[in-house]
């Protein structure tokens, strides 16, 4: 597989995706946060002293996939149709789920962007619980499936 990001002196160059034609793109990510009992309850209840844990994270989430081509250097500014961020508590184990869906109209993916979403949104999580909690372990950050553009659909094995 030729790798379409470097030139011909072999350095990074950002890909020219003008010739392409614009298609419907979604991606959908998802990720994690470890979290002890004691620092879940503390998110549902609502009695971290930063305030609403899931409802900021949330907001960092649209942030960061809207930010994206600032952070990952090979990016393409895209413009976004929509982002939606999903969190949830789980019991078992004691966890933040998040799950991010990005959609656009455009000539390249938004898989950067979902997973950007998720990331931001699982620091966000870590930032305002770290008072209570330091050892809380953000993981399993992956695309769950996108679809659109000339490479066809993903669909994660899992997911299926």
């Amino acid at each position: 597989m030729d790798f379409t990001h470097f030139n011909e002196q072999g350095r990074a160059k950002m890909v020219n995706v003008g010739e392409k034609p614009e298609s419907e793109r979604r991606a959908v990510a998802a990720g994690r946060v470890l979290v002890s009992r004691e620092t879940l309850e503390l998110i549902k209840s609502g009695g971290m002293k930063k305030g609403d844990v899931l409802t900021v994270a949330q907001v960092a989430g649209v942030m960061g996939a809207k930010r994206t081509p600032e952070l990952i250097p090979m990016c393409h500014p895209v413009l976004i149709d929509g982002v939606d961020l999903l969190l949830t508590l789980t019991e078992e184990p004691p966890a933040v789920e998040i799950r991010a869906s990005v959609s656009c109209a455009g000539r390249t993916g938004v898989e950067m962007e979902a997973l950007t979403a998720v990331s931001a949104a699982a620091l966000t999580v870590y930032d305002m619980c770290k008072a209570v909690q330091k050892d809380m372990v953000i993981t399993d950050v992956r695309l769950l499936r996108k679809s659109g553009g000339v490479h066809g659909d993903f669909v994660r094995g899992d997911e299926a």
